[in-house]
């Protein structure tokens, strides 16, 4: 087993506090650069492990042999400062690198601050310098894209059709129009990806998540706020829009096991889909939810709120053909698990995902 360490960029975020969580068996150092911006501290999410500062900033934590090095930083100075040979924080060379770091939240930040959002241009293009100037810093890179990359008109209302990855081409195809400046940065992410292989031979995965959801997310995002009111038994149930947007929701637990497999099994930059294939409305989100809780309640739409494309949804096609026959956690199971933890987090009752 490679036993050099794993970069997690915006590694205290959602996604990536739940990747550290499936690396930490691995048994080798993870490294996290994130700036809290829009992540959680560590220390409120690795309650009782050892912690001790280190040199040039960073911060160690330890339990039972696990080593996770906590960088708080901007990671666009890092990676300037890393292409320039300038090691301030000691950072060592690493087998893999997750790269999470981005400007991103729910549609009140895609929608209403679209310059801070276009940030993410210079994140991604400076990784990508330093991995292509320093080729010994990374063994193996995975970018997250974004479903958002897509054109825009093939998501609405009456002309919605399953998201292929061959609908972003760049050997001259039409590109159409990505969502908003979060949906053209992470399209430029790939290209880069591309490049990345093509010119400088580095592997490279590339992967297009869809709506993953899961516990300890973000309330800014739509299935998490809804669990809220859902705990709370709210009514009416106030939902975004009409609630009759789609998205393809799919269970956090899921989307990092399959990150890992095509990092193990893609080295050529291309964006692969990570969704199930299938198309739930925010209304349909809502009557699970209270199944489970077992109420009933009015739905109060607010149709003064963003709410992005009318429908998104993937086309699966590709990803079987990598990964075989994937596993996926039945919605109800998934949001069972989502409303459970919104429930303890009302009753301020201490949940450790680690």
């Amino acid at each position: 087993m490679n036993k050099k360490p794993i970069l997690v960029t915006g590694g205290c975020g959602f996604v990536g506090r739940h990747i550290i969580k499936k690396l930490l068996p691995k048994g080798v150092p993870i490294w996290i650069i994130d700036d809290l911006s829009t992540g959680k501290h560590p220390d409120t999410w690795l309650k009782g492990w050892e912690k001790r500062e280190r040199k040039n900033g960073v911060v160690s934590y330890n339990k039972n042999n696990a080593e996770i090095n906590f960088l708080y930083s901007n990671a666009l100075p890092v990676f300037l400062d890393m292409t320039n040979k300038i090691n301030r924080h000691d950072l060592p060379a690493f087998s893999d690198v997750f790269h999470l770091a981005s400007i991103v939240g729910g549609r009140s930040v895609i929608d209403g601050d679209p310059m801070l959002v276009g940030l993410d241009l210079a994140i991604d293009s400076t990784l990508f310098l330093w991995l292509t100037r320093q080729r010994d810093a990374a063994e193996r890179i995975l970018y997250a894209s974004s479903s958002a990359a897509y054109p825009t008109q093939l998501q609405v209302k009456d002309a919605a059709i399953a998201l292929k990855e061959e609908f972003i081409k760049f050997d001259g195809g039409n590109l159409g129009q990505p969502d908003m400046t979060y949906g053209w940065s992470k399209m430029t992410g790939e290209y880069l990806s591309v490049l990345a292989h093509q010119r400088y031979g580095l592997h490279v995965a590339c992967i297009r998540p869809f709506s993953g959801y899961g516990e300890d997310q973000d309330a800014s995002y739509p299935v998490p706020a809804i669990a809220r009111r859902i705990a709370m038994r709210k009514n009416p149930i106030e939902v975004w829009g009409s609630g009759k947007q789609g998205r393809d929701f799919i269970y956090i637990d899921d989307v990092i096991d399959m990150m890992f497999q095509i990092l193990d099994k893609v080295n050529d930059g291309r964006g692969i889909n990570i969704g199930t294939g299938k198309l739930t409305t925010f209304l349909e989100i809502i009557e699970v939810f209270k199944k489970i809780e077992g109420y009933d309640a009015e739905v109060k739409p607010l149709l003064d709120k963003p709410v992005g494309v009318q429908l998104r949804y993937a086309d699966t096609a590709e990803l079987f053909k990598i990964i075989g026959k994937p596993k996926f956690t039945p919605l109800e199971d998934g949001l069972s698990k989502v409303l459970d933890f919104a429930k303890a987090e009302i009753n301020n009752e201490s949940v450790d995902l680690f």
